[in-house]
């Protein structure tokens, strides 16, 4: 998996591509949460080039949402992959996360 970042305004933006699972999480998880624990509030996940998502990848985008809330901070996930989106949806997933079309769509959501 590859994780691409960028920062407009005040928004972080961290692009996924490959396989989120088992043995990419953890890096994940750690750049995700550095972030946060950096002081970043608003966080968007560009999911373009998300091939697949395991139990392990979704862990960590509840544990960043988790303590996103706790900081009042958020988080938009966009431009999920049909595979992607059907791992969401099955999870439950889609009623807890604000979901964008676009990148665009998700940078003015967390506006």
């Amino acid at each position: 998996m590859n994780i691409t970042e960028s920062k407009t305004a005040d928004i972080v933006t961290l692009s996924l591509s490959g396989r989120l699972d088992t043995t990419t999480a953890k890096a994940f998880e750690d750049r995700l949460l550095a972030h946060i624990d950096s002081g970043e509030r608003r966080l968007a996940i560009d999911l373009t080039g998300l091939e697949y998502i395991s139990s392990a990848g979704l862990r960590v985008f509840l544990l960043a949402a988790k303590r996103l809330d706790s900081a009042q901070g958020r988080i938009a996930l966009c431009a999920l992959t049909e595979p992607v989106r059907e791992v969401f949806d099955i999870a439950g997933f889609i009623s807890i996360f604000a979901i964008y079309d676009s990148h665009q769509e998700a940078l003015e959501g967390l506006q």
